[in-house]
């Protein structure tokens, strides 16, 4: 729910629109003066409320400009049915609020809660490889079978951030777009339809007034967001460099859990990923069950009235039966970077036959990537 009137909405959109204030240094500002009408109202005494303003400070403040333009962008916000939360609003994103350099208003389409229990953001490369996009896929249905109260976060990009979008809706989960530019419209165009179906389970999230246009600055400007308004980041697959460790990073700064999926040491959109667990900037998982161990959240999956019957004789390909014999002589399990030495198994084809084991009941995971063997 909202706490600013009208008036008050209309001057935080124009501070907003002041000239060579950095996102950072607005927000520090506006925590001071506690009410932006206030400081327009004051100009003229301006010292009285900030004593320390630069000259160069009071001419922007004074241009009538950035009024006018927030005055044009409320009437968008009604016309297009979009919602404005500022600062300090009942649904502000309070774990985004915690952030130094949160934004003094956002503004949003969609139905989703900004505040719900679980909050995961996911990441990773615009090149997703067959292997990103099916450990995306199996994170993200899985965690909706056992935390279905989750929200799943990305930046609407192609690759790994689409198909986390994707993967939410057709898991049930609603799922929030950040977006570098106004609401006005949509990049890629050919997520649009993403995009749409977003609002009806979600929606999309931005800092940005109508009429911005997607710069690159922008983009590393909304990554702050994705990881400050989540309680954990993951990053799925990524190169040496990109958005995602730039996330992964903000992530760690803003003090929330950052996690990632391995991969083999020659991906060339694996290296960002084993980099950041190598470095100890992100946590190894191989699985959702990993990951809700590691955030110590506890599942609502539910659970049968009687223990799982394991197969007396399942019928496993000759490539799954030689994993769980390897396991069953490891009675202390092995690290999945150690089965893909031992076995010759890439890991993109590893991890897949210890999905379906797991699934048996004949192989479990545990945190930090380790897998034992079930016996009978």
């Amino acid at each position: 729910m909202s706490r600013a009137n009208i008036n008050e909405q209309l001057s935080i959109l124009a501070l907003t629109k002041v000239q060579g204030m950095r996102v950072a240094l607005l927000r520090r500002f506006y925590d001071v003066i506690g009410s932006a009408s206030e400081l327009f109202a004051n100009l003229d005494n301006i010292h009285d409320i900030l004593p320390d303003a630069t000259p160069q400070l009071i001419n922007a403040l004074s241009d009538k400009s950035i009024l006018d333009r927030a005055k044009k962008e409320m009437d968008f916000i009604e016309d297009n049915g979009i919602k404005l939360i500022c600062l300090g609003d009942d649904d502000y994103p309070f774990r985004l609020q915690e952030c130094d350099d949160a934004p003094i208003a956002l503004y949003t389409l969609g139905n989703t809660n900004l505040n719900a229990r679980h909050i995961i953001s996911i990441v990773g490369t615009r090149h997703a490889t067959h292997y990103g996009k099916e450990l995306c896929e199996h994170f993200v249905s899985d965690i909706a079978r056992m935390l279905p109260d989750t929200l799943i976060v990305s930046g609407l990009a192609y690759g790994i951030d689409v198909c986390a979008h994707r993967a939410a809706l057709n898991s049930g989960l609603p799922t929030v777009g950040v977006l570098a530019h106004g609401l006005d419209r949509i990049y890629p165009s050919a997520h649009r339809s993403v995009a749409k179906n977003m609002l009806g389970n979600g929606g999309l999230l931005t800092e940005f007034m109508s009429e911005t246009n997607s710069l690159p600055a922008y983009f590393v400007q909304r990554n702050r967001i994705v990881a400050g308004m989540a309680d954990a980041t993951v990053v799925v697959e990524s190169a040496s460099s990109g958005g995602s460790l730039i996330t992964a990073s903000l992530a760690q700064g803003y003090a929330r859990d950052c996690f990632a999926f391995p991969g083999r040491v020659n991906d060339q959109y694996s290296c960002g990923c084993n980099e950041l667990i190598s470095r100890n900037r992100a946590a190894l998982i191989t699985s959702a069950y990993d990951f809700v161990e590691a955030m110590n959240w506890k599942s609502m999956a539910p659970k049968s009235e009687t223990p799982q019957e394991l197969e007396l004789f399942p019928n496993l390909s000759p490539e799954e039966n030689n994993i769980l014999e390897h396991l069953r002589k490891n009675p202390d399990g092995l690290l999945i970077n150690q089965m893909v030495v031992e076995l010759n198994e890439p890991i993109n084809r590893l991890m897949s036959l210890l999905f379906e084991l797991e699934m048996s009941g004949l192989v479990k995971a545990v945190a930090g990537g380790r897998y034992f063997a079930v016996n009978p």
